[in-house]
């Protein structure tokens, strides 16, 4: 016999998760499920996710601070990804290019029937990869995340110092700690251009976290170029190719 699907519904209106209720309760003899646990944005689902396993969620796309896009990026980092499901109001674009990328979604309002195939099709399909969500993806993520002990730990973009590839991790520098992440430094340059800048074909800084640069000699006679940063004692080198970065920054 197949154990009932743990779900959460995650929507930042509590109109809208109490007809999700009900619709569920309606779906119970066909579709086995039991609701774990409510939250009604993205941080507090992820919060939750470590206490509260769920195998699905429900999850409305668009929700102050952290979207639903960016919620389901932050639960690849999970050794087991749960299935999602978004929900919408009308967006002719956001539809499209769901439907493009083989993502599960429900228009809003809601329907029984939708409903009850979604979560059929849930226990069948794999959640979606990172490619599909970075291409729904309409803007920068406000956190990175890692996972630690079990738990999603998310960490504010606008935190971070700076971030240095080192083997197959990326370091995330902030004032307080360093975590490793496991992306590309190239599509994290990609994303978040707008905020940080290449020192290094290994290193990116954010931009206002360099206060000055200073040129420091080697053995051999040359100098190299190094940027101070805010927050940090740490100065990191300026690669020859990047150097027009100091530049930048003296105007």
């Amino acid at each position: 016999m197949t154990s009932p699907l743990r779900i959460m519904i995650v929507d930042d209106e509590a109109p809208a998760r109490n007809r999700l209720k009900e619709l569920l309760a309606d779906c119970a003899d066909s579709f086995p499920h039991q609701v774990v646990a409510e939250a009604a944005n993205g941080r507090e689902a992820l919060e939750l996710m470590s206490n509260n396993p769920a195998d699905l969620l429900l999850l409305d796309i668009r929700m102050p601070e952290m979207d639903g896009i960016e919620v389901a990026r932050h639960l690849l980092s999970l050794p087991q990804m749960p299935a999602v499901i978004f929900t919408t109001a009308y967006d002719l674009y956001a539809i499209q290019a769901f439907e493009v990328n083989a993502v599960d979604y429900l228009l809003k309002p809601v329907r029984g029937e939708r409903l009850l195939g979604a979560l059929q099709k849930a226990r069948q399909n794999r959640p979606p990869g990172p490619a599909q969500l970075q291409k729904l993806s309409q803007r920068p993520r406000t956190y990175l995340s890692v996972q630690e002990r079990g738990k999603i730990v998310l960490i504010p973009v606008c935190d971070i110092i700076y971030l240095k590839a080192e083997l197959k991790y990326v370091t995330i520098r902030t004032h307080e700690r360093e975590y490793l992440l496991e992306e590309s430094l190239t599509n994290l340059e990609q994303e978040f251009k707008a905020n940080f800048i290449r020192i290094h074909r290994n290193c990116l800084v954010a931009k206002d976290r360099i206060t000055g640069f200073e040129k420091v000699a080697e053995d051999d006679g040359e100098a190299h170029w190094e940027v101070v940063l805010k927050g940090t004692e740490e100065k990191l080198p300026i690669s020859r190719r990047q150097q027009y970065v100091v530049k930048e920054f003296a105007k």
